[in-house]
């Protein structure tokens, strides 16, 4: 049938939640599952998102805030749908804040991108800021110096190290005579 035009139902490929494991202040990991919001919600993250991109796009900071407190709340509360409440509850500002960004990823672009979030608290595709390109550098470097430096068995037949031993005794007695 090549001129075969039905659809599979749309939720085939749609992702229709988030379950996002999250440490609260009690020290307990929990799921929280963030569903899609409804498209009116959907419509105004998009429209909220898109113009602080666009402000972002302009090269200089806004003269205000892009949103205020109020608006910054009604925008977790969207993202979050119902889980937003007892988020605000269990957890503390730097993991509520995570996950509702993590959650705006998902809803303004998708599932990866979200993911990519969660994982680096990087905003996906921005580069990383120079501290932490400074901290991979320092790993990266730190790690190779570690392989470079760990003796291989052969250089621990302890040669050296006896070497050293005669020596200091050897100064030690000259030092006495």
């Amino acid at each position: 049938m090549a001129g075969d035009n039905t659809f599979e139902a749309l939720d085939a490929f749609l992702d229709e939640y988030l379950d996002l494991p999250v440490r609260g202040r009690d020290g307990q990991v929990r799921v929280y599952r963030i569903d899609e919001p409804s498209a009116e919600d959907g419509i105004r993250i998009e429209r909220i998102t898109s113009l602080a991109a666009r402000l972002a796009a302009g090269g200089s900071a806004p003269d205000k805030p892009v949103l205020d407190d109020d608006e910054e709340s009604d925008l977790y509360r969207m993202c979050l749908g119902d889980a937003y409440d007892q988020l605000r509850k269990e957890v503390g500002w730097g993991a509520f804040k995570h996950v509702a960004l993590t959650a705006m990823f998902w809803v303004v672009s998708d599932k990866e991108t979200a993911q990519e979030y969660w994982k680096t608290g990087q905003r996906p595709g921005k580069a990383p800021n120079r501290e932490a390109r400074r901290a991979q550098e320092r790993r990266a470097t730190s790690a190779s110096a570690e392989a470079s430096t760990t003796r291989s068995p052969a250089s621990t037949s302890g040669t050296r190290a006896g070497s050293r031993r005669r020596g200091n005794r050897g100064r030690a007695r000259r030092s006495q005579g």
